[in-house]
């Protein structure tokens, strides 16, 4: 059920008709934005010129979709929900989809119980697909999805051999670029807030800040570096204020999330060290903080919303005919100059 009957047109037939990739073709039947207007009428012509019948909605007429999508979290703390990085990507992905007839959920899945009972609930035919938040390095779900045939696409990846489809930043890159502005600016004893290390998105951070460093020909101590732990201001706050009392000298510092730099704006203000003048700060994914900071941020944007809409395209592409082999996206970051550097 739900297959092009025989001598039926096909996808590519529909594409080679409106002269435009199968993927075109795929964004127009789901309803995906990023489509010219020009380009969707030509689609939605050879479609019905051809009497081609999509696979979606041959599956959904046979009751074998469920015309919803799950995206999931997999952190332990349930909070982290509402940290201002994961509410833009929700509000991203929601966004994408809402010309489309697919219901989006949101789960969290922290334990391995809750990995085989979320597997066995999309495997009976409850989404149509998953979508993968915060995934740390030895995480199984996305292999267990995978060998499932669930179709799936991550939000970053978890090593750089990564095996299942994903959308990040240009991680490394984007921390490059700021650190990089620090030195250029006359900086040179820079500290870096990480990220907690089992996440390869806060390696890849740290590894743009060395890099830097090295490029520069400057050498940092390893004390220089302190893991926040979490991407959260409270961690910020901790990290800061042990990198003032190991190096009083410091001259600014990099935080691997725009949380992590609102914490250590709260901190240096409470050690009475003045924001840039004293210690540059910058931040990454510009995202606005629980508060606005005082002073205005500089930080690394992430394009959140192309995030979004990316990982909504590469899950509805392969809903609509699986992949044979995985995609990886990495989308460009921008350095966002305000008054904290």
């Amino acid at each position: 059920m739900g297959r092009q009957r025989p001598g039926a047109p096909t996808l590519e037939e529909v594409a080679a008709r409106a002269g435009v990739g199968r993927g075109t073709v795929s964004r127009v039947i789901n309803n995906a934005a990023g489509v010219r207007d020009s380009t969707r009428r030509a689609v939605q012509q050879a479609i019905a010129e051809l009497g081609y019948v999509p696979n979606l909605a041959a599956r959904s007429l046979a009751g074998h979709r469920a015309d919803a999508v799950a995206l999931v979290m997999t952190e332990t703390d349930w909070r982290l929900f509402g940290e201002p990085f994961f509410t833009e990507i929700v509000h991203a992905v929601g966004d994408a989809l809402t010309d489309t007839p697919v219901q989006l959920l949101l789960t969290l899945v922290r334990t391995d119980t809750e990995r085989r009972r979320f597997v066995e609930y999309a495997r009976g035919g409850r989404v149509d697909g998953v979508l993968l938040m915060s995934v740390r390095a030895e995480d199984p779900l996305p292999d267990m999805l995978a060998k499932a045939g669930l179709p799936t696409v991550m939000l970053g990846r978890r090593s750089g051999d990564e095996s299942v489809t994903y959308v990040d930043a240009d991680n490394a890159g984007g921390a490059r670029g700021a650190v990089t502005h620090l030195l250029n600016g006359g900086r040179r004893t820079i500290g870096a807030i990480s990220g907690p290390p089992d996440m390869y998105v806060a390696q890849c951070r740290l590894r743009g800040y060395r890099e830097a460093l090295e490029r520069a020909g400057v050498t940092a101590p390893p004390s220089l570096v302190v893991e926040g732990g979490d991407f959260t201001e409270e961690s910020g706050r901790r990290a800061m204020t042990g990198l003032l009392a190991r190096h009083p000298e410091l001259d600014a510092v990099f935080a691997a999330s725009d949380t992590l730099a609102a914490g250590a704006l709260h901190a240096l203000r409470a050690a009475g060290r003045r924001v840039p003048q004293d210690v540059a700060v910058i931040g990454f994914d510009d995202v606005q903080p629980a508060r606005p900071t005082d002073p205005p941020l500089t930080t690394v944007r992430q394009p959140l919303e192309e995030i979004g809409r990316t990982m909504v395209r590469l899950l509805l592409e392969q809903m609509e005919d699986s992949p044979v082999a995985w995609r990886h996206v990495i989308l460009r970051t921008e350095l966002v100059l305000r008054d904290s550097a």
